[in-house]
């Protein structure tokens, strides 16, 4: 097992502040949004200190919008070191995308055309955020809803691509491979099989809103269970991978969503030894 494993943890929401604090839930460790923690002091920080001594963490952006053609932000990238220097995060991650256009964030997450010449922009611009915060970056996959016509492979060859290229690593996101490929018409089980497992270091699980004709990433509802059946299929490819339930509206009781989060520990119990027995019984 990976050194850098560390179990199943959630994402850390203002409403459950002070009951991680006063129940000290059966949580391996916390995601936070890098972006949420960007400020000098106030409650924000007092909390994220206060659960950071009983808790790992990893950081989590949603801005770095490394996709773009516009320069990198680095006052931001500044701010984001200034952070992880207090956080001390297993990691930092954000997603492969970009986000705005002239300075105006669009406050979404936007797909990139999969193509040579975004590959080379974006791993280079990966290269650059990675000398800055001195540590490696994981990128997470996007759901999507719209296609490039220049495009010229999968987003599942695009990706593989610019991690190999930057030398990061990956945040799969179990969902938004789902999400897509119900919006694109693709079988999620061949990109599952089609990403390097060396470069997979955490995986999101959340819940979408299904409108029939597509699939949005709204992380509003509970793990649907297709996409639980996804991610067993990716635990018998990829092995334990430190796995966290992501809910950002319509946010439950933190014991629901332990709950919830108890049933990937089980999953992944179960899968794994079976995904152990077939190892031994084909050495």
């Amino acid at each position: 097992m990976s050194n850098h494993y560390l179990g199943f943890g959630l994402g850390l929401r203002t409403p459950h502040f002070q009951d991680v604090l006063e129940t000290q839930p059966d949580v391996d460790w916390f995601e936070i949004i890098s972006e949420n923690f960007m400020v000098a002091g106030g409650k924000p920080k007092y909390y994220l200190h206060a659960i950071r001594e009983r808790y790992p963490m990893v950081m989590h952006g949603v801005s770095m919008s490394i996709g773009s053609t516009e320069p990198l932000d680095k006052d931001y990238l500044k701010q984001l070191k200034q952070l992880a220097n207090e956080v001390q995060p297993a990691w930092i991650s954000d997603h492969l995308c970009w986000t705005g256009l002239d300075g105006i964030n669009s406050h979404d997450l936007l797909p990139l055309p999969y193509t040579e010449e975004a590959i080379n922009h974006v791993a280079e611009r990966i290269i650059q955020v990675q000398d800055i915060l001195g540590r490696q970056l994981l990128l997470e996959n996007v759901s999507s809803y719209l296609s490039y016509t220049d495009s010229a492979m999968s987003e599942w060859t695009f990706y593989n691509a610019v991690v190999e290229r930057a030398d990061c690593l990956m945040l799969l996101d179990i969902n938004n491979i789902y999400v897509s490929s119900r919006n694109h018409h693709f079988d999620p089980e061949t990109y599952l099989n089609a990403i390097n497992p060396a470069r997979v270091r955490q995986f999101h699980l959340a819940g979408h809103s299904d409108v029939g004709t597509h699939v949005i990433d709204t992380h509003d509802h509970d793990v649907c269970d297709s996409v639980w059946a996804l991610y067993r299929q990716a635990l018998h490819r990829f092995g334990p991978i430190s796995t966290m339930i992501e809910r950002d509206d319509n946010i439950p009781p933190l014991q629901q969503l332990v709950d919830e989060l108890n049933i990937a520990r089980q999953l992944a119990a179960t899968t794994l030894q079976d995904r152990s027995v077939r190892e031994v019984a084909y050495s």
